[in-house]
């Protein structure tokens, strides 16, 4: 048995759980998320816990036991609390501002990058080199952060880039002055 499968998600009153034919309806607070159940595992809401078990012992049924929990027990966090990345802009220039439905970001290229905000995602910029990626659905917070820090990957030498906060950049040596 999966020792992450078999523990049962527990869920705030708040919070409203539906088990649907290829997937499981979390609705809460902050928005609705439907994860999806591979085959091979089912579900069931018992008072305030949602508990997963699979069919058999087949390596998939495996596999996507404990996944399955994870998944539901991230969306459970997402719809009450949220997630969040934080992400820093090192370098003279760089900077970032929120305008409506988009963001703009400039980083030393020729000219400022527009990226829009995805649904179900905020941005906010407390100061010009300081941005803060919120929201409901854990993967796609993640993702909208990769790809703003995809725009200027910090580099080695100076640190110049976009990179989260809680990242170490890795410096290296620049060349040895003779």
């Amino acid at each position: 048995m999966s020792r992450v499968g078999k523990l049962p998600v527990s869920f705030p009153t708040a919070v409203k759980v539906a088990v649907k034919d290829g997937g499981v309806s979390i609705k809460g607070p902050k928005g609705e998320i439907l994860t999806p159940v591979p085959a091979g595992i089912s579900c069931e809401v018992e008072g305030a816990k949602i508990l997963v078990t699979r069919s058999d012992d087949t390596k998939q049924a495996k596999s996507s036991h404990g996944l399955t929990r994870a998944l539901l027990a991230n969306a459970v966090r997402g719809v009450t609390d949220g997630y969040k990345k934080e992400l820093d802009i090192v370098g003279v220039g760089y900077k970032a501002s929120v305008e409506g439905p988009r963001a703009v970001f400039a980083l030393g290229y020729s000219h400022p990058i527009e990226f829009a905000i995805p649904k179900g995602i905020t941005i906010t910029v407390e100061k010009a080199t300081h941005v803060t990626v919120t929201g409901f659905d854990r993967q796609q917070v993640g993702q909208v952060a990769a790809q703003i820090r995809a725009m200027r990957k910090p580099e080695p030498y100076k640190g110049k880039g976009v990179h989260y906060s809680d990242e170490t950049i890795i410096r290296k040596a620049g060349k040895a002055a003779k």
